[in-house]
């Protein structure tokens, strides 16, 4: 039984900031010792938490996960209600910061009133959205003419399109569907397979996951979002950024934590070397 702190796009943000990008945490948590214990820890590995809100009368979230002896996750249960006390009042005293930001990522366990303000007040910064899961996904869907890049796998993508994804053709229709809607940029994760990614412009592709020995698969998805973050703020476009991503969440998933501990740029292209020699 190990206990660390987590939460996707906390995930994300660690993940970034061991990238070396400037990075910024909103999210709320309790005052007990799990709230503590979570800001330290993500202070320590380099992301900005002085914007987080500690609420006295309520709990930390809290994930649990039970996984098999392939590392992947069977079973999950999470009890994540502070989130909706994430406000529109809590939220206006960072306007600037929302707006100034190269990028914004969101996750979809916020609350649809946290989200509406995000979206009203973004201004002209990119925002990138994790959908987290098939039930908590379709909270997006009135926004997702504004979002920047969708990261969704296979049963999210079914439950924003409304229809079976049980084919190649599929996918593709899938993230067509989801450009049709706004989407500027789609990612769906494959799991071994890799992903399939699109841009409205109609660059598009299939692209396999890097070669890794699977520990723990939990947090791979939160460090392939990092990476396509991480390339997006370098200038880079989506088909160059692919196989970043896709390193960045092999590395994670050799890792018996959710956020590999030395994660770095360089670790990365080494990853991505050794499985690919010259």
């Amino acid at each position: 039984i190990r206990c660390a702190p987590g939460g996707v796009a906390r995930n994300v943000a660690e993940n970034l900031a061991r990238l070396g990008n400037a990075t910024r945490l909103l999210t709320a948590v309790g005052d007990d010792l799990n709230g503590r214990s979570l800001l330290d820890a993500t202070q320590k590995a380099g992301v900005d938490v002085q914007g987080c809100w500690v609420l006295a009368d309520q709990s930390t979230s809290t994930y649990l996960s039970l996984h098999g002896p392939d590392g992947d996750m069977a079973v999950a249960v999470n009890d994540m209600g502070i989130l909706e006390h994430i406000t529109r009042q809590l939220l206006a005293p960072h306007k600037d910061w929302v707006q100034q930001a190269a990028a914004l990522i969101m996750d979809c366990n916020v609350a649809t009133p946290a989200m509406e303000w995000v979206f009203a007040h973004r201004a002209a910064t990119p925002v990138f959205v994790e959908a987290v899961s098939a039930f908590k996904c379709t909270r997006i869907r009135p926004w997702l003419a504004h979002v920047h890049l969708l990261k969704v796998n296979r049963l999210e993508a079914q439950a924003l399109c409304q229809f079976g994804i049980h084919s190649d053709a599929d996918i593709e229709r899938a993230a067509q569907t989801l450009h049709t809607l706004g989407v500027e940029q789609v990612v769906l994760s494959l799991g071994e397979r890799g992903v399939y990614w699109s841009t409205r412009q109609g660059d598009r592709g299939w692209h396999s996951a890097v070669p890794t020995a699977v520990v723990n698969a939990t947090g791979a998805g939160d460090a392939l979002m990092a990476g396509l973050v991480h390339a997006f703020v370098a200038q880079q476009d989506l088909r160059s950024a692919i196989p970043f991503a896709l390193g960045c969440a092999a590395l994670t998933l050799a890792s018996e934590h959710a956020n590999h501990p030395a994660l770095s740029v360089a670790a990365v292209e080494q990853c991505m070397h050794n499985a690919n020699p010259p």
